[in-house]
Order: structure tokens, then C-alpha cells, then sequence
């Protein structure tokens, strides 16, 4: 069995896909901020119980209200003492990838390193033109955007020439990475192969949204990037680094979580007045029931996708008052992760990674010695008065990789 604690072996923790429904119990529609601060006190209260990670979606139209997921994380950073804080997903088709640079390197020093982040397509047509794209180049432009993104926390001084993109010519992204190291990236899929090719390419983690499909669809997509994680030489596929999503209600006595639930389940946008519930529970990883049906299923998930890193579980949403997810958050910290960390632990070889953290990975990089402290040198603000505008000049990157249309100058 490995050495590492169990905490450090894997992490668990919720996401929200931010969405404001109506719970259909009482008529009642939260407003938007009421959402905001209810969601503000779900993740306070994720790491109270002793989860490891808030995650939380992008999304930019109605009925969600997460449209800056790092404003919004950088409050929740500011609220907590070790949660992570991440995206699920960040989306690398319509954001600037300058932008994201910016935006998750600062979110970075401000939780001092509690972060990462999800980069994913996004699976809403419209949000393509709003920001000026076409949904038809979706694939090429988290390709290319990502190669941009990666080279741009690598390199202090960045030339780029692209397809979707004006050049640039001597750019700096500021703040550069804390101590040298550049955010975790996971990509996220549920249904592209590319995006898991992507991610194997990289070295990158790989996450899963395993919500919506049966467990077969989300087996070849893993399967894909572990072989394609060893193809290009970062690890056997064993080391390769997984997440996983899934999403559970449950009560002490298994009808009555299935009784409560229905409502809310019949009522969803999401999936209501499509499969009934007993339908879908059967085929998806969506659990009602007792704690220890949450803990049969998911300390199975290991059998069907191998040892993996990050368990996240959706609880927050189809319009759930705050009360019964707060209660939802009781039982999974005090009845079910202690128990799947235990579970999932058992056998797990010591090949197989930590899940990943900030401390872990600078480690690894610099050991013992010093990490990188950027400093800015005495410069015009042009990057123009020599190789780069810091004191110190950060490692050449290991490679841009992946980027069509990406020429290096």
C-alpha cells in the first residue's frame, strides 16, 4: 500500500453548475444574489466538513449566475483555509487565453496556490457568437487557445502568431505563476476524444464529467488519454491523473431520500419529463439513496476507470433549498468520504500519483532550494530593454505543442 496519507492520495469535493431553479416544494425562485451568498456559504461549509475542493462551472446566460468564476473563487479563497478552489470548466473557446492567464495567475497568489482550474468547450451553442467565435471552429480553438495559454505562464516573453487571435509580439503576462509554477490544468470532457488526446499530450489531468452517460462512455474516453498519457511519455497510464464528477441525495432511510429527491429530480430543466429516476440512477452515477449506497457506488468507480486523484460530487442544484444541501454536505463529510478515502486507498499502488496540489508540485520542481520570486527589472513597461522585464528569467517552456495554425518565432 502507499505511504502517502489518504488525503493526499485523492481529493473530494463538490462542483455547481451555478443554475437559479425553482424548487418545485414551495414556488419559490432564489434571486440571484440570494444564490451567490447561498453558494458562498455551501463552499465555507464544503471545507468545514472537511472536503478538499469548490468547484464551480462558467456559464453566461440565464438561469446561471457564474459568469466570473474568478471573482467569484478568489472570494471564496479569501473565506477558507485550505480549500481548493477550482473551475468546472473554464471555457478555452470563448475566453482570451491572455485573459485566463491573467485572471487564474492572480487567483493563484491570492489563495496562495488553493487552486486550478477545468478548461473545457462548453456545451451551450449561443455562447460562441456572444463572444465573437464560431461554434463550428470549437475544436481548433481550444487546441489553439490552450497552446497560447500554456506558453504564456512558461515563458516571460511571448511571440505568437495564430488563426483566432491578433499576434503577439514581446507580451508579458503579469502576475507571472506563483513560485514558477503554472496552475494545474484538468480538461474536462464529456463526450470529445480530442479533448482527452489533448490533455495526454500536454501531461496534463483529465476529468470526467460522469454525470449524463452510462459508465461505458466515460471508460473509452479515460482509457484514451491513459494510453495516449504513456504514448507521450509523461508516466505509464496508471500515472496518468483523473478526475471524476458524479452526483448523489441521500438520507438516513433510502426511501426517504428517494421521496424527496423526486420532485426535484422530475422537475429539473437538466433532466425532467425525460427518464424517470429509477431510469436514470440505473444508468448514470446518480445515487439516491442511503450513505452506504453513495459509498457501494462510488468506491466501485475505481474498478470501472482505475486508481484515480479527484472525486467531485453535484449537490446544489434543480433548485434544492440551501438547509437540505448544508444537510447533504453533513452526511457526505461525516458518513461518506471519510469511508471512500479508506475504501479507495486500499491496494492503491505506489506508482500511482497524489492527487495534485500546489505544495506537492513546487516541491517537485525546486525541492529544498528556492522557488522563483518574479521581480520586475527597471524597464520601459515595453519588454523591449532585453531578453525579459524580470530580475530573473524564467525556464524555457518544455514545448508549445498542439497549436494549429501556432507559429514559433
Amino acid at each position: 500500500m502507499n505511504e502517502q496519507s489518504d488525503a493526499q492520495a485523492m481529493q473530494f469535493g463538490i462542483m455547481s453548475v451555478s443554475d437559479i431553479t425553482r424548487d418545485p416544494t414551495t414556488g419559490i425562485t432564489p434571486s440571484e444574489q440570494e444564490r451567490i451568498k447561498a453558494t458562498t456559504a455551501i463552499a465555507r461549509h464544503a471545507e468545514e466538513v472537511g472536503l478538499d475542493v469548490f468547484a464551480v462551472g462558467e456559464h453566461h446566460n440565464p438561469p446561471f449566475w457564474s459568469s466570473s468564476p474568478a471573482t467569484f473563487l478568489a472570494s471564496v479563497a479569501a473565506q477558507t483555509q485550505r480549500l481548493i478552489v477550482s473551475t468546472s470548466t473554464t471555457l478555452i473557446t470563448t475566453n482570451d487565453p491572455v485573459r485566463i492567464a491573467e485572471e487564474y495567475a492572480m487567483l493563484q497568489h491570492v489563495s496562495d496556490g488553493r487552486m486550478d482550474l477545468m478548461l473545457g468547450r462548453g456545451n451551450t451553442g449561443p455562447v460562441y457568437p456572444w463572444f465573437g467565435q464560431d461554434i463550428r471552429q470549437g475544436l481548433p480553438l481550444a487546441i489553439e487557445n490552450y497552446a497560447l495559454l500554456h506558453k504564456l505562464w512558461r515563458e516571460d516573453v511571448v511571440d505568437w502568431e495564430g488563426k483566432f487571435r491578433t499576434p503577439l509580439q514581446g507580451f508579458t503576462s503579469t502576475p507571472r505563476p506563483l513560485d514558477g509554477i503554472a496552475p494545474f490544468v484538468w480538461h474536462g470532457s464529456i463526450r470529445t476524444p480530442e479533448i482527452a488526446e489533448q490533455a495526454a499530450y500536454y501531461g496534463d489531468g483529465f476529468f470526467a464529467n460522469n454525470i449524463f452517460w452510462p459508465k461505458e462512455h466515460y471508460q473509452r474516453l479515460i482509457e484514451l488519454y491513459r494510453q495516449r498519457f504513456e504514448h507521450y511519455g509523461h508516466g505509464t497510464r496508471e500515472q496518468a491523473v483523473v478526475g471524476l464528477g458524479g452526483q448523489v441525495f441521500m438520507a438516513a432511510n433510502s426511501q426517504d431520500a428517494v421521496n424527496t429527491f423526486r420532485p426535484y429530480f422530475d422537475n429539473a430543466p437538466v433532466y425532467g419529463h425525460g427518464p424517470s429516476m429509477e431510469d436514470f440512477t440505473e444508468m448514470t452515477p446518480l445515487t439516491v439513496g442511503s450513505p452506504q449506497q453513495v459509498i457501494d457506488r462510488y468506491a466501485a468507480m475505481r474498478d470501472y476507470y482505475g486508481d484515480y486523484q479527484r472525486q467531485l460530487f453535484l449537490i446544489d442544484h434543480a433548485g434544492l433549498p440551501l438547509k437540505t444541501v448544508l444537510e447533504q454536505l453533513d452526511i457526505l463529510g461525516a458518513e461518506v468520504v471519510p469511508v471512500l478515502r479508506k475504501e479507495l486507498a486500499k491496494n492503491r499502488p505506489a506508482s500511482v500519483p497524489n492527487a495534485p496540489t500546489h505544495a506537492a508540485r513546487v516541491a517537485a520542481e525546486f525541492g529544498d532550494g528556492p522557488t522563483r520570486q518574479a521581480r520586475p527589472g527597471a524597464n520601459r513597461g515595453d519588454n523591449l530593454t532585453g531578453d525579459s522585464p524580470y530580475q530573473d528569467d524564467a525556464p524555457a517552456a518544455a514545448g508549445a505543442g498542439l497549436g494549429l495554425g501556432h507559429k514559433e518565432n
